[in-house]
C-alpha cells in the first residue's frame, strides 16, 4: 500500500526529502531488452524467409486454383496435359487420351495394366515388354472401329475376322 507523507518546514530550513522505498522501475532494461528486442527481430527474419520460401514453392510447382502444373481437377476427376512421370504405380478407373492424339505410355522396364473386380482380385493383366506382349485372362479380344470383333481368343478356341476362320483343339 503506498503511503503519502506530508513534511511540512519553515523557511529557512533544509529538511532532505524523505526516502521512498516502495519505488518500483516497471518494464525491462539492460540487457534483457537487448535480448528480447532481438529475439523479436530474429522472429521476424524467420517469417520473412518462411514466406518467401512458401511462394516460390508454389511457383516453382506451378500451384494453382484449378490444380498443379499441368494436373487439372475437373468435375469428372483429374486432367493430366503434356508430359508427366509417374515414380510409383499408378491408379485409374479410366485413362483416356484427346481425341486428336493417342495415348502413349513409356517405360524403361516393362508398362503393366491390371483389371481387378470388386473384390480387388486381378481379372486381366496386360504386360508390355521389351521383347513380348503377354496377356492373362480368360478371353482376349481386338474390335474394329464399328465395335465388330477382329481376332478374339479363348481357352477353347481362337477366331479371326467376324465368323470367317474358327481355329479350335
Amino acid at each position: 500500500m503506498v503511503r503519502e507523507q506530508y513534511t511540512t518546514t519553515t523557511p529557512g530550513t533544509s529538511l532532505g526529502r524523505p526516502k521512498n522505498e516502495y519505488i518500483y522501475k516497471i518494464g525491462i532494461y539492460g540487457w534483457r531488452k537487448r535480448c528480447l528486442y532481438l529475439f523479436v527481430l530474429l522472429l521476424l527474419i524467420i517469417l520473412v524467409v518462411n514466406f518467401s520460401l512458401t511462394i516460390w514453392i508454389l511457383k516453382v510447382m506451378w500451384f494453382s486454383p484449378t490444380g498443379m502444373g499441368h494436373l487439372r481437377v475437373t468435375k469428372e476427376g483429374l486432367r493430366l496435359e503434356g508430359e508427366s512421370e509417374f515414380l510409383f504405380p499408378l491408379y485409374a478407373k479410366e485413362i483416356h487420351s484427346r481425341v486428336d492424339s493417342s495415348l502413349l505410355l513409356q517405360s524403361t522396364h516393362n508398362v503393366t495394366v491390371n483389371a481387378r473386380n470388386s473384390n480387388g482380385e486381378v481379372t486381366g493383366r496386360l504386360n508390355v515388354g521389351p521383347k513380348m506382349v503377354e496377356f492373362h485372362s480368360q478371353q482376349f479380344q481386338i474390335n474394329s472401329k464399328d465395335g465388330k470383333p477382329l481376332f478374339t481368343v479363348d481357352e477353347n478356341e481362337v477366331v479371326i475376322g467376324t465368323d470367317k476362320l474358327r481355329v479350335t483343339g
